[in-house]
């Protein structure tokens, strides 16, 4: 197959240009100018669009086991293909949890069923995610982890988020944090401030995050580790993270596209489908979000793929469970109010949801557009203007903030293995 005539970006090697792309095998095979086709070779003419390294998501909820009325492997796979994405990295907090190697195995046999999409799992840090014992990490790593979280509840136990650290980093991979202080987010259902009061709801404040942030950093600082900050929302913990980053500690960090396009503000009743974890933050925060991003503070942009049944998302705010649909919208959003917008180059932004994901977590083949590589990359119509209509995703989750949204910028083809699959 032959890809002709693509705007290729390749984060990597910091590459802008129109190349040809022929590929055998699924493997990228040859990248130059004008390569002339074979007799019996497919042609794909891209003409005007832009070809990238395949989506990485290292943030994302895929429900199975347990959960499968809100998600399935199946519809979660789906859901990511079409947005763009050709490595995921599904969370733990499944029920069971994946804390041990049955439960991983399960996970990756069933996505193995699906599709050819890189499929990495991140397994707890502690055994049914209770803050209480340590998972085996070298027998979870040898059966497929790719990273270490408990997101969905933070680590609170900090002798045991030490020595976790420890553990992890000699085997060469990463926690990613749930940041959060859950004496001080105490059953809370948004931001704490304006909006919360006026609707009469109970607020989660800022600090929830940010002291959780700053004793973690504490952590990394005795054991010298490596660490990774999920969903990071306020301005306090961005200055936090970006000290520590001056300082040499090695850590790294990601926020998802709904806190850098949507607000409290944006909670104009109480409409459960604005309810996710960390909550909408100030417009403060929010422009400290793209501030984070554009000083490289924030490293990665994230889904957070956390998706619920319509049911549960049409219950009461104050009954209703947290999190959205993140897939479908993603690239859609962060083009739309980062790119189109000047806040990011596009370039800027490809690294944030390719390069960047996958060399925090060392994903294999994944991130970059390499001879020799597997040819996994996302083809992006840059100026398409589009509807978001969320009756129509793959998710099982056809809800979203984001619903009626016009945005600019869409992906048209997944490419997994050199298989085109095309999106509508």
């Amino acid at each position: 197959m032959l890809l002709k005539n693509a705007k290729i970006i390749n984060p990597k090697t910091n590459y802008e240009g129109i190349s040809d792309i022929r590929i055998e095998n699924g493997i990228v095979k040859e990248i130059a100018v004008n390569i002339v086709p074979s007799q019996s070779e497919e042609i794909i003419d891209l003409t005007g669009k832009i070809l990238t390294p395949g989506l990485v998501d290292i943030h994302c909820h895929l429900r199975e086991p347990g959960f499968n009325s809100k998600e399935t492997i199946k519809t979660g796979i789906s859901s990511a293909i079409n947005g763009g994405y050709t490595a995921i990295c599904p969370m733990a907090n499944t029920n069971p949890p994946v804390d041990n190697s049955t439960t991983l195995m399960y996970t990756i046999i069933k996505a193995k069923e699906v599709s050819d999409i890189g499929f990495h799992p991140i397994c707890a840090v502690t055994k049914g995610l209770s803050n209480e014992k340590i998972v085996n990490v070298s027998e979870l790593i040898s059966n497929g982890a790719i990273a270490f979280s408990d997101d969905g509840k933070p680590v609170e136990n900090m002798h045991l988020l030490k020595e976790a650290l420890k553990y992890v980093n000699s085997h060469n991979a990463v926690i990613i944090s749930h940041s959060e202080d859950s004496s001080l987010a105490n059953g809370g259902v948004i931001n704490e401030g304006k909006v919360s009061t006026r609707l009469g709801l109970k607020g989660i404040p800022d600090i929830t995050e940010s002291l959780a942030v700053a004793r973690e950093l504490e952590v990394v600082r005795a054991v010298n580790g490596k660490y990774h900050f999920a969903h990071i929302s306020t301005k306090r913990s961005i200055e936090l993270i970006r000290q520590a980053k001056k300082e040499g500690l090695n850590v790294t960090a990601e926020t998802a596209p709904h806190y850098f396009s949507l607000t409290e503000n944006d909670i104009v009743d109480y409409d459960a489908k604005y309810k996710v974890n960390p909550p909408l933050r100030t417009k403060e925060d929010l422009e400290a979000v793209i501030t984070g991003l554009q000083d490289g503070t924030i490293d990665v942009i994230a889904t957070d793929h956390a998706p619920h049944t319509v049911h549960e998302k049409q219950l009461p705010i104050q009954m209703a469970p947290m999190g959205l649909a993140g897939f479908e919208t993603a690239l859609g959003i962060t083009l739309t109010y980062l790119v189109h917008t000047g806040k990011l180059s596009l370039i800027e932004a490809i690294k944030k949801l390719t390069y960047s994901p996958a060399s925090i977590l060392n994903i294999p083949n994944q991130g970059s557009i390499e001879i020799g590589k597997e040819a996994n990359m996302t083809v992006i119509d840059l100026n398409e203007e589009w509807v978001v209509d969320a009756s129509k995703f793959k998710s099982k989750c056809r809800i979203s903030p984001f619903d009626g949204y016009k945005l600019k910028g869409k992906p048209k083809m997944t490419i997994i293995k050199g298989k085109i699959i095309n999106i509508g």
